[in-house]
């Protein structure tokens, strides 16, 4: 049996579809990747009597936002679906962070972010020396996460 090698957080894309818009409408290559979250609410309740011990009830899963940051891409789409949500605002994306192990080619795994909404972009510095369309920062809020495992070979 092999034996496992780590998981490295170097090394991921990122993959944005809008239905209607695009397929895909991103898929860039950011130096940074925060923000893939989920926290559970939790409630305790003291029994009366017993102070020795506490309940805890399980609440609702709240979800984080997601910051992407230096980031290039070879087109507009974004700053395209950005704009474009001005006009349609239940308009929304499923993205995929995809993990890759030191290879650079063999998924390790991939977090899945449902109904997305852009909520900040925001352009780099201007600069001569530099030539490619960057991205400073991508803001996505989203209303749900879900780790895909790979398939096993």
């Amino acid at each position: 049996m092999a034996t496992p090698t780590p998981f490295t957080a170097f090394n991921f894309s990122v993959e944005i579809d809008v239905e209607g818009v695009a397929k895909p409408i991103c898929d860039a290559a950011f130096a940074e990747c925060d923000g893939l979250e989920m926290t559970m609410d939790v409630k305790t309740i003291r029994e009366g009597g017993n102070n020795g011990r506490q309940i805890r009830l399980t609440g609702p899963i709240n979800y984080g936002q997601v910051t992407m940051k230096r980031g290039m891409t070879a087109t507009f789409d974004l700053w395209n679906w950005f704009n474009l949500m001005l006009t349609s605002p239940w308009l929304r994306a499923d993205a995929n962070v995809v993990l890759f192990a030191a290879d650079g080619t063999t998924e390790r795994a991939r977090f899945l972010l449902s109904r997305c909404v852009p909520t900040r972009l925001k352009s780099p510095p201007l600069s001569a020396k530099d030539g490619g369309v960057a991205i400073e920062e991508l803001q996505l809020s989203y209303e749900s996460l879900s780790l895909i495992e790979p398939r096993s070979k």
